[in-house]
């Protein structure tokens, strides 16, 4: 369904690297590198504040085209500078009182679990961590027996930085929407790898980046925000500025009605029309398209990686991603990424600091992780796993 020939003639890259980092930070297309360089050569030409009047047009096309990937409304979407920007910013703004529970998944990423801590620094607010199930996913059972009055918030990560799996995301959101319960989704890996429906999973909050399976430049992110929350007054924004609100007397103010109570007024405006186009990439390639490619090309490095001798791959899971992670006896993770990095090949690490307490629970420092996109090739596999073979 995917013309591989020309989506590669549109990725220079995959002329100087086999990249296998796109849970990391993806190769761009050709056309989010030139709406890029389109913007930024205006802006040498005719000044920032002018330029981005120019492209208005444009810029309200980034929030349709994410809202449409979504399900959502364009009012609904948010820009930022990054995922954990977008994150913070509306965790921080959920009035938490002493004795709240937050109710979390057990890989839960470093920006989010610090975010806990601080906020039971000084709120006094109690984090539960969610069991996981017999596939080591997040459990929608022990969540459902783990609601009471005191659960303020569930907060869950789609798809964990390292491991492969895909969490139950759909059935956590019917047991927060049955107890009416906020729920916030990190779906930085998710997004621009599989299809998402904020409607189906339910959830009040989606954040997510758009380096990696989105293709967009480093340094733009954006959210999901449910309309709901605003108009009934759930959350209470910090950090305003002249984007995110109007200042109307010398003692009062307006906010944004709408998810751009979020954003700054502060924003790279040629990254984020990258991070608009590349949105528009993937709904002409149909997100379906892409989710079947990148199941197809990981189920085939996982077999192959389990053939070899005293190579252990360590996905759980009971639906499994483009993120497949390794170890092999007797080779560190890093000596394994050297040898790679050596013949052209991208991979990356995942390392205990990021998702200390699933990577502690399973007894790991660090794994090699290669993820695969739907630019990748068997033949780039074959030469992956060759250098393995070799170790």
């Amino acid at each position: 369904m995917i013309d591989i020939n020309a989506v590669r003639r549109n990725t220079e890259g995959v002329q100087y690297v086999a990249h296998f980092n796109n849970a990391g930070s993806s190769l761009l297309p050709k056309p989010v590198a030139y709406a890029m360089t389109d913007y930024l050569h205006d802006e040498i030409r005719y000044g920032g504040y002018e330029t981005m009047e120019k492209y208005q047009d444009d810029i309200s096309l980034i929030y349709k085209h994410l809202a449409q990937m979504l399900n959502a409304q364009p009012s609904e979407i948010a820009l930022l500078q990054s995922a954990s920007l977008a994150w913070l910013k509306v965790f921080f703004s959920i009035p938490f009182r002493k004795g709240d529970k937050v109710l979390v998944s057990r890989a839960d990423y470093i920006t989010n679990y610090l975010s806990y801590l601080q906020v039971q620094e000084r709120h006094e607010i109690e984090i539960e961590i969610i069991p996981d199930d017999s596939f080591g996913q997040t459990s929608p059972e022990a969540l459902a027996k783990m609601i009471d009055s005191k659960v303020k918030l569930i907060s869950i990560t789609h798809i964990p930085s390292a491991g492969g799996l895909v969490n139950p995301v759909e059935e956590i959101g019917k047991i927060a929407k049955e107890n009416g319960i906020l729920y916030m989704l990190d779906a930085c890996q998710a997004v621009g790898q599989m299809p998402l429906d904020v409607q189906k999973i339910g959830c009040d909050v989606l954040t997510a980046t758009g380096r990696k399976y989105m293709r967009a430049p480093r340094g733009t992110g954006f959210l999901y925000l449910n309309q709901r929350l605003l108009d009934e007054k759930l959350l209470s924004p910090i950090f305003l500025d002249g984007r995110s609100a109007s200042w109307t007397d010398e003692k009062t103010y307006t906010l944004q009605p709408n998810a751009q109570v979020f954003e700054n007024f502060e924003n790279h405006w040629g990254g984020l029309l990258g991070l608009g186009k590349a949105t528009e990439y993937a709904l002409q390639l149909g997100l379906e398209n892409i989710w079947e490619r990148i199941q197809m090309l990981s189920k085939n490095l996982r077999q192959q990686l389990s053939e070899i001798q005293g190579v252990n791959v360590r996905d759980r899971g009971e639906k499994l991603c483009g993120i497949v992670t390794f170890e092999m006896a007797n080779k560190s993770p890093e000596l394994i990424l050297q040898a790679l990095k050596a013949k052209n090949i991208n991979v990356s690490l995942a390392k205990k600091q990021s998702t200390l307490l699933d990577m502690k629970n399973r007894n790991l420092e660090s794994l090699v992780r290669a993820s695969v996109h739907y630019f990748n090739t068997e033949e780039e596999i074959a030469e992956l796993v060759g250098v393995i073979r070799k170790q």
